[in-house]
Order: structure tokens, then C-alpha cells, then sequence
């Protein structure tokens, strides 16, 4: 693969239209701003990161993660161009420079496909079909959307929010560039392609505008219905990876799931002495005597490094990641103290903040409303000419194609229902139709 033709501005429904601007923005900066004014965007102030949505304090919901990956990866992506073109600098007068806003709007993408609850919401969806009432369909639809609901996967579903042609919307659905829309698919392979661990960048009905993007962009096939990331991929991939753990360890030292000095050892563990002696002189030169706005300081210090260490792994692999030849992500291949202390984090994340009685009763009753609404809908999916399930289809917005003859489409249409909800707005519909509460006029 190569620089130059896997940055390309041409945009999913818009490939042969050429519209008059009024203004200055890069088309990439267009794709950014297309984003953050969108519906399904400020919808995700109202999904679950990890912790319950907040009370008196105040964590992090999937809005303001992916503002914060968003922000990492704008710098992942402006230092790599950097150090790039002091390497090729024949590519100034191109678009890559540009890559620091691509990965950037990527990044706020990464996470729109996301259902509510999480990764319960997500495997709410998956069981309905496996272990659920769902099972009988299996025999009434075809092999590839068995394999997709079955495997149900946020990143597709990221994918498909802004590639598919919803009812009444323009063709390329959100018009994305190609090299944002590629940016986010972060397994790039189809669901019946991707053997038991199921993760896939892309459902059946958007696998052909996949292909089309990597036809224009050059990425690399490696099997039926199977690609090579994107080169932009690993970046917003290690944006999200620093973000998540080490935000997740800052909530969960203000939820006192940590103590401070849980926390402290935890962050300084990516540094040697002589720069954990400089960060701790610099919170007590700076008069910090809170805690948190101590775990605040340490906190920053450590994305720091791991942003530059990320950068440091590009650079030293980015023929590998060109010839499609790389493995694992690029935190895989940081420094070892640096890849030491994340693992750490991971392991003390997995042990007392996944497994804590609040992310937990999340998971519970998160698991229950979406599986709830799965057996609902798709129900009156499936039987459409019931009384009952009329009343259900006329609470289902109008760009969902629930009326189609065809019942595939309606299984869709109720998935993209589903899973484009808000924490809020599921529990809310969870409690109508179990005829918990009425409506308040």
C-alpha cells in the first residue's frame, strides 16, 4: 500500500459530484464537523462507557471517551505525519498531511455503532438469535445475515450507521470520505469470513462499498471477503486503547473503587525513577495537594507517553503496516516498561473496576432491557399483520425500513432501532411496553 493513494477525498454517494464550496475546510475537516453535529453522535452522551451514568459524580459516558480518543488521536495522527515527511517528504504536497484530522474524526466514529449498555447491549443482541427465542430464524434467513446478527459487532456497526442508505436519506448515507469511512473498520473482514472469534468490520449489506473503498485506496486483500487494516487504523485503535484503560483508572479512583495510592503506583508505573521523581516535584512545585487533581497531572503525564511511544511503534514498523504484513495493535509493541504498566492496568481494571458490584448491575439490568426489546421487536418483525405488532412498528422511527415485504430488511430494521438507542431512551421504552409506566401528559 502507499501513502499517496490511501489518503483520497472522494466521498461514499458523491464519487462523480462536484459541489461548490463556501468556505476553507479540507474535505477531512468537512467529514470531522459532519460528525459532531450529528444526531447519533450527541446520542452517545447517553450511552455507558463503563461505570453508570453519573449521579453526583461525574464519569465518563461514550460522548465525552470518544471527545478524549478523538483529541489522542489528533496528535497520534499530526506527529506521524511529522515524522513521516521528514522521511518522504515528497508527500508535502499531497493529503497526507492531513492524516491528524482524518484519525481524529475516526475516532469520534469508532464508537456511534455502539448499542446502549455497552458490551451487554452488544451480547444481548448476539443471544437473542444463539441462545434466545431468536433461534428458529436461523432457518428463515439467509447464511450471511445469520452470520452478522449472530456476531452482532459494534465497529460494523459504526460502519454501517454511516455508509448505509437509510429510508429518506441520501446516497452514501452520512457521505464520508473514503479514507475516514476505512479509518474505523478496525477488523476488516466479513462476519462469515471471520471464523470463531467472530469480529468484523462490516455487515453483508455494506460488504460490496467496502470493497469499493479498498479497490480505491489500494488496501490489500488477503482472502475472501478479508483485508489489511487501513495504515490510519492502528492509529485510532491506540488512541482508544491509551484512553479507555487509562480513564477508566481515573473513574475509578474518584468512585474510591482505588485508593490513591492504588492509583499513584498504578500511573507511575510507566516511568523510570528519574522522571517519576520529576512528575511528583512538579505536583509539589505546583501547590496540588488533591488528590485528584494530582491523578489528574499523573494521569496527562502518562498519556503523554504513551502517545509518543505509540508514535515511536508506527515508525518503526510502518513498512510492515504498508505491506499489510504487521500483527497485533501498536501497544503491542511499545517500550517494554511502557507495555509492562499497561498490562498491569489492564489486569487491576479486569480485576476491581470490570468486575465491581456498580459496572456490574449495569451489565445485569442492561442485558435484561435489551433482550427485552430484541424479543419484543422482532417479533412483531416477524409478524407483522398482529395487532400488537402494529402498534410496535408505529413507535419505530420512519428511516428504519420495518414495513419492507422483505423480513430480512425488518430484522435489520429493528437492529438499527435497537442498537441506535440511548441508555435513557431503551429503559424508557423497556418500561412501556412492560406496562411499568404510562406516559405523563
Amino acid at each position: 500500500m502507499n501513502w499517496k493513494q490511501l489518503i483520497s477525498n472522494k466521498r461514499l454517494g458523491q464519487e462523480n459530484r462536484h459541489s461548490e464550496r463556501h468556505d476553507d475546510r479540507t474535505e477531512f475537516k468537512r467529514d470531522y464537523d459532519r460528525l459532531i453535529f450529528s444526531a447519533p453522535f450527541r446520542r452517545m452522551q447517553n450511552k455507558t462507557q463503563v461505570f453508570p451514568l453519573p449521579g453526583s459524580i461525574f464519569v465518563h459516558n461514550r460522548l465525552t471517551h470518544s471527545l478524549e480518543v478523538a483529541s489522542v488521536g489528533m496528535s497520534l495522527g499530526n506527529d506521524v505525519a511529522h515524522r513521516v515527511l521528514q522521511n518522504s517528504p515528497e508527500l508535502i504536497d499531497t493529503l497526507f498531511p492531513q492524516i491528524g484530522t482524518i484519525v481524529s474524526t475516526a475516532c469520534l466514529a469508532h464508537d456511534m455503532g455502539n448499542p446502549p449498555f455497552g458490551h451487554s447491549g452488544e451480547k444481548a443482541i448476539q443471544t437473542y438469535f444463539t441462545e434466545g427465542k431468536g433461534a428458529y430464524l436461523k432457518e428463515m434467513v439467509s447464511k450471511e445475515l445469520w452470520d452478522d446478527i449472530t456476531h452482532f459487532e459494534g465497529n460494523a456497526n459504526a460502519f454501517r450507521l454511516l455508509a448505509h442508505r437509510f429510508k429518506g436519506r441520501r446516497d452514501g448515507g452520512f457521505a464520508m470520505t473514503y479514507t475516514t469511512l476505512a479509518s474505523i473498520v478496525k477488523y476488516p473482514v466479513s462476519s462469515s469470513s471471520a471464523g470463531k472469534k467472530g469480529k468484523f468490520g462490516f455487515f453483508h449489506e455494506e460488504k460490496d462499498i467496502y470493497n469499493r473503498i479498498t479497490q480505491e485506496l489500494g488496501i490489500i486483500p488477503k482472502g475472501e471477503d478479508r483485508y489489511a487494516r487501513h495504515p490510519l487504523v492502528y492509529l485510532v485503535e491506540a488512541a482508544d486503547d491509551i484512553c479507555y484503560e487509562i480513564m477508566d483508572i481515573e473513574d475509578a479512583h474518584k468512585l474510591k473503587i482505588l485508593s490513591f495510592a492504588e492509583t499513584q503506583q498504578l500511573l507511575l508505573g510507566f516511568f523510570d525513577e528519574t522522571d517519576k521523581n520529576r512528575i511528583q516535584q512538579r505536583i509539589l512545585d505546583e501547590g496540588i495537594t488533591d488528590d485528584n487533581e494530582k491523578v489528574i497531572y499523573m494521569r496527562a503525564s502518562v498519556i503523554g507517553k504513551l502517545e509518543n511511544c505509540c508514535v515511536d511503534a508506527f515508525m518503526e514498523n510502518e513498512q510492515a503496516i504498508l505491506n499489510g504484513t504487521f500483527q497485533g495493535s501498536l501497544i503491542d509493541h511499545i517500550a517494554e516498561k511502557q507495555q509492562k504498566a499497561y498490562r498491569t492496568c489492564t489486569e487491576m481494571s479486569v480485576k476491581r473496576i470490570y468486575k465491581s458490584k456498580p459496572v456490574l448491575d449495569v451489565e445485569l439490568s442492561g442485558y435484561k432491557i435489551m433482550a427485552t426489546l430484541m424479543e419484543t421487536f422482532i417479533e412483531a418483525a416477524v409478524h407483522p399483520d398482529r395487532f400488537y405488532s402494529q402498534q410496535l412498528i408505529r413507535r419505530v422511527s420512519s428511516q428504519y425500513d420495518i414495513d419492507s415485504p422483505n423480513l430480512e430488511t425488518r430484522i435489520l430494521a429493528v437492529i438499527d432501532y435497537i442498537s441506535g438507542m440511548t441508555d435513557v431512551y431503551a429503559l424508557d421504552i423497556y418500561q412501556k411496553i412492560n406496562g411499568i409506566s404510562l406516559p405523563i401528559v
